[in-house]
């Protein structure tokens, strides 16, 4: 369990948050990370530089593993925010990046290029992105929803791929 003693110990200020500076100073992979930037700003809510222990703890619990005795919780609870439907909101909103809830090609090939950098040709980046929305798409608006999003990802495990175990 990450405690807050934890979370006071990685930050410089004395306001009792961390900064998006703090985050990559914290994780140097984070920061080199194609996609760090998009999971940086995950923690801070639209247009604030920094983000308290509560607000730090609910967006890590994105990525805390499903443990078996998690997976017979009461249905008519509060899903966790560790369930696979969260964690593929979580996903989907790293590729959205203007929040219009739609993964574009253009958008896509953005995310593609962050992820690839200069190891592959734009053009080979852009047919990836081109073949990805056609698969995707059912709808036929050219762009990924949410609901493409999930079907696509159907076979995949996702609450594994999307867990980190913290140590104590």
């Amino acid at each position: 369990m990450f405690s807050y003693s934890r979370f006071t110990s990685l930050y410089k200020g004395e306001n009792g948050t961390l900064s998006r500076e703090d985050f990559q100073r914290i994780n140097h992979q984070l920061a080199i990370n194609p996609l760090g930037h998009r999971i940086i700003n995950a923690f801070f809510p639209e247009g604030d530089d920094q983000v308290n222990f509560r607000g730090f703890m609910r967006t890590l619990a994105h990525f805390r593993p499903i443990e078996d005795n998690e997976k017979s919780k009461d249905v008519n609870g509060p899903e966790p925010l560790n369930s696979r439907s969260n964690k593929l909101h979580f996903a989907f909103r790293l590729y959205d990046l203007d929040k219009d809830n739609k993964i574009s090609c253009d958008k896509l090939l953005q995310v593609l290029c962050m992820m690839a950098g200069v190891n592959i040709s734009d053009e080979q980046l852009g047919s990836i992105a081109d073949r990805t929305i056609q698969e995707a798409d059912q709808d036929g608006d050219s762009a990924i929803s949410f609901t493409e999003f999930v079907k696509v990802l159907e076979k995949v495990d996702v609450e594994q791929k999307m867990s980190i175990r913290f140590l104590h």
